[in-house]
Parts: structure tokens; C-alpha cells; sequence
């Protein structure tokens, strides 16, 4: 990460999030970005950017005010082969990074290929709004009953029945509301009286 103010803090504290090893070359950092270097969460080289400092780097994230070193990082990393995110100049980036939303396991991403990421922080703040963690916990709850599918469905067209049964229309209101005897009703109905999981251990909280 090229830059220390409160953008690269908020792309580098998603990059610490996913356990990638960030180095920030910056002669300054935000209170947060200081914060996470005294955790020894990341690296900081605290200097002005020059070529050298892309070398054995996987990721190159550019996020200055400076666009005359926006522009050299983003030629520096080409030569080099290192994909680059240029902030808020889509045209000097080699790749993108959608606005994201995560539920446990469940990632919804949007993008608007570099063209707009005021839009895709709508669309994502929209989606939070929409999905909460009640999607987590249905994931989750799909996930450990795949086994019970698998054994009482031995062919993948009645799997596929199975898995369409169990979402239940009303499942995702269901789970929202603590309803969790409702849903063991449901599951029994689905796949038998000898299933045998307990659902509560779920919660709404993933």
C-alpha cells in the first residue's frame, strides 16, 4: 500500500481482515494505519514511494494525493508484472476491488468496473440493509445439512429437490426471528423425523 491516509486505512484494515501481509510506504499514517503497525498487524516503511519499493510485492494498491506518483506507480508495477489499484483512476488500474458484503460465509461483491465506487458503496450500503446475518446462519445451516441430504437423496436430481424443499420461502424470516422450532419442524417434515442437528447453535449473530 502506497499512501497512509484514510483510504489506504480503510483498504489496508480489509487486506489485515483477510490475514494478507500489507507493507505501507508512507512518511505518514493516520491514527488507525499507526495503530495496526504498532499491532504489528502490518509493515510500515516510513519514507516517500520510489520504484524499488514494488520489488517481490504480489499487490500493488496506489492511494496518494500526489496524481503524478499515482501515475509512476501504476507504471512502475506494470513493468514489474504486479497488478495494480490505482484509487479513483480506473484507468491506470490492472485490476479492480469490488465493494463487498459479508454474511459468515457469504460474500456478495459489486462492481462497477472502476467507473463509479460511489455507486458501488450505495448499491453495498443497500445490500447490508437487505442481507443480514440471518443469510449467514442459513448458509451455515445448509452447509452441515449437506450430509443428510447426500444420505437420504442418492441421486443429484433429488438432491436438488431436497435442497429446493428445505428453502422454505418464510426459512429466512424464520431464522431472523429465533423462530428455530419452527425450522426443526420444517427440516423434519423435509428430510425425516431422524434428523438429528441442532439448528439453535446457529443464533443470528454469524
Amino acid at each position: 500500500m502506497v499512501g497512509g491516509g484514510s483510504v489506504a486505512e480503510r483498504k489496508v484494515k480489509g487486506l489485515v481482515a483477510e490475514k494478507a501481509r500489507v507493507t505501507v510506504v508512507s512518511p505518514q499514517l493516520t491514527s488507525g494505519l499507526a495503530k495496526l503497525v504498532k499491532e504489528h498487524a502490518c509493515r510500515w516503511r516510513r519514507k516517500e514511494y520510489v520504484a524499488g519499493d514494488l520489488t517481490g510485492a504480489f499487490l500493488v494498491f496506489a492511494a496518494t494525493d500526489n496524481p503524478g506518483i499515482q501515475q509512476q506507480i501504476s507504471r512502475d508495477a506494470d513493468s514489474l508484472g504486479v497488478p495494480v489499484n490505482v484509487i479513483d483512476d480506473p484507468g491506470q488500474c490492472s485490476f479492480q476491488v469490488p465493494a463487498t458484503v459479508q454474511r459468515g460465509d457469504l460474500i456478495l461483491a459489486v462492481s462497477t468496473s472502476g467507473k463509479s465506487p460511489a455507486v458501488a458503496a450505495l448499491v453495498r450500503r443497500r445490500l447490508e440493509d437487505q442481507y443480514g446475518s440471518e443469510y449467514g446462519a442459513l448458509l451455515q445451516l445448509m452447509g452441515e445439512l449437506r450430509k443428510e441430504v447426500i444420505a437420504a437423496a442418492p441421486t443429484s436430481d433429488e438432491r436438488k429437490i431436497l435442497f429446493q424443499n428445505i428453502l422454505h420461502d418464510d426459512i429466512v424470516e424464520w431464522i431472523r426471528d429465533g423462530r428455530w422450532d419452527r425450522v426443526q419442524e420444517h427440516l423434519h417434515k423435509v428430510l425425516g423425523p431422524d434428523v438429528d442437528f441442532d439448528i439453535s447453535q446457529l443464533g443470528t449473530g454469524v
